[in-house]
């Protein structure tokens, strides 16, 4: 039987929920790293796949206490309650950071990937000819997504539920960030910024009793748009969970090798140095969303000069690497407890 979490433990699944919120925002980052090396990625998937026929029955037949026990309530509760507190405010500040410091962001995230492969792979015991072919796909997957152009914006209800299916995979699959690939679909901006803006207008005029909005087309727009993309990411949440459960079980060791891969190839993506490649308007000014910061459309990758920006950028992959141990020392510390 699971034993009870204390307190302490419920604090630092929220700061995991913030952890993994954070990271999905960013591009290149996948929240499901944080969950792997933070020690709770099986617990996640195992919690998901069991929103299925028998969690719906329990709901419509009012047992709500049983509903919440099967479906692991409480750690889902407080996982997704720090993922919604960090898209409302850590997200923000590093929307702010990356803006200001992106080199030493960018090297940060790259020291933190460089970390969770090594975290992964020390104790993976089973290399053989199929795992070493799942690393190499895995890794291929990853690098070729890096360098992949991305389309233009497409507020299609339907492809927007099926962004939300795609984007919500860098929850369950490490390395493979959903960010980055809704900026390959062309929807980042709508989906992350805009929508999501819209959202956060809306809610201060409700609480200020002004629902002019429902009069506004463009509001109106966006939030239907937010509500497609959040039942599509809920979609993909149950469905890529339920997919990982099995081949977790059957094919445990090719999947791991696999993730391996998706974190090695997803180097390509956090590269520090890199120029950014901002989307241009018709008149071939840079481009603007909605809050007025730019939009990002690729980035072009370079080899450092040896300079002080350098070695600074060089002392924040290794503290990136540092924070990585740590949430290793910390993952280990809690099961530990727990058993």
């Amino acid at each position: 039987m699971r034993q009870p979490r204390s307190f302490k433990d419920k604090f630092f699944l929220v700061i995991k929920g913030l952890g993994m919120g954070a990271a999905n925002k960013v591009p290149g980052v996948s929240g499901g790293v944080v969950a792997f090396v933070a020690g709770f990625y099986e617990e996640f998937i195992y919690s998901l796949q069991k929103l299925n026929g028998k969690a719906v029955k329990l709901l419509f037949n009012g047992r709500f206490k049983s509903f919440y026990q099967y479906i692991n309530g409480q750690f889902l509760v407080l996982l997704f309650l720090g993922m919604i507190v960090s898209y409302f405010s850590v997200s923000q500040l590093l929307d702010y950071l990356i803006r200001h410091y992106e080199l030493y962001v960018w090297s940060v995230f790259f020291g933190m990937m460089i970390g969770s492969i090594y975290y992964i792979s020390k104790d993976f015991r089973y290399w053989n000819s199929k795992t070493y072919l799942g690393l190499v796909l895995g890794a291929l997957v990853g690098i070729s997504i890096s360098f992949l152009d991305p389309a233009r914006e497409n507020d299609n209800l339907v492809f927007v539920f099926f962004c939300g299916m795609i984007s919500v995979s860098g929850m369950t699959l490490p390395g493979f960030s959903g960010s980055f690939i809704l900026i390959l679909l062309g929807n980042y901006v709508l989906l992350l910024v805009d929508s999501v803006n819209a959202l956060y207008d809306t809610i201060f005029e409700m609480f200020g009793g002004d629902f002019s909005f429902t009069s506004d087309p463009e509001r109106m727009r966006m939030l239907a748009v937010l509500v497609v993309f959040t039942l599509g990411s809920l979609a993909g949440l149950v469905t890529f969970s339920h997919i990982l459960n099995y081949v977790l079980k059957y094919f445990r060791n090719f999947t791991l090798s696999v993730l391996m891969g998706f974190i090695i190839g997803s180097l390509g993506v956090l590269w520090p140095w890199k120029n950014t490649i901002y989307k241009l308007d018709p008149n071939g000014s840079v481009a603007l969303d909605s809050t007025g910061n730019k939009i990002i459309e690729n980035y072009e990758r370079f080899i450092p000069g040896i300079d002080t920006t350098t070695f600074v950028a060089i002392a924040y992959v290794i503290f990136g690497i540092l924070i990585v141990l740590a949430l290793e020392w910390y993952g280990q510390k809690s099961r530990k407890g727990r058993a």
